[in-house]
């Protein structure tokens, strides 16, 4: 038989290499499949939990856009308001101030000593009631002045604006009459403890 002849057995084998050689092709495409799919899911993992970050961040963004929307509305109104009272109550100030100055001018201006006869009765009429048109202005602005607490003298001992006010206008003889007020129990309980020394010295054996 001539050697091209090719027996069964040799085609057999020839027949299982290739399919093995086909075999080993396709696990190995398939495991480049594999690999190329868990690079593609890691992949669509990553950008899965960038999203949800993203989400994540523009929740909290519209979550603290609308919570200080709110909070910046309220305050914006409660600033406006308070600035609206401060201006009002700021022309009030000026207006008393004003008001204090003025009358303050015309009891100054009263000169009792250059009256004569002829116009004492007419000018005492007109410096009575300058001076009853400034106790009326005192007191509207007293009603007027808010309690405000002097920080540096006034806020421990609990006097007001207004009562420091109130004691600063007091005049010589308020203050003579209070100073003799406080000093009346130490001058009697000093000619006290005088008589009790003065008997002693008296009654004292010699």
């Amino acid at each position: 038989m001539p050697d091209f002849i090719t027996e069964p057995h040799d085609l057999l084998e020839l027949e299982e290499e290739t399919s093995m050689e086909e075999l080993q092709d396709q696990v190995q495409r398939a495991q480049s499949e594999l690999v190329e799919l868990k690079r593609r899911q890691d992949q669509i993992e990553k950008e899965k939990l960038r999203l949800e970050e993203l989400s994540r961040r523009q929740e909290e963004l519209e979550r603290g856009r609308i919570e200080m929307v709110d909070k910046l509305t309220r305050a914006l109104l409660l600033v406006q308001r308070e600035t609206e009272e401060s201006q009002r109550r700021l022309e009030q100030l000026h207006g008393i101030q004003d008001s204090f100055a003025e009358h303050l001018r015309e009891l100054e201006n009263i000169d009792c000593k250059s009256w004569n006869g002829r116009e004492l009765a007419r000018e005492l009429t007109r410096a009575i009631g300058t001076v009853d048109e400034a106790k009326a202005a005192y007191s509207r602005a007293q009603a007027k002045i808010a309690p405000i607490e002097d920080a540096s003298d006034l806020h421990g001992s609990g006097i007001s604006y207004s009562d420091d006010f109130e004691l600063r206008s007091q005049g010589f003889l308020y203050w003579l009459q209070s100073g003799a007020a406080f000093t009346l129990p130490l001058v009697l309980l000093g000619l006290v403890a005088l008589l009790i020394w003065s008997w002693h010295l008296l009654t004292a054996p010699h």
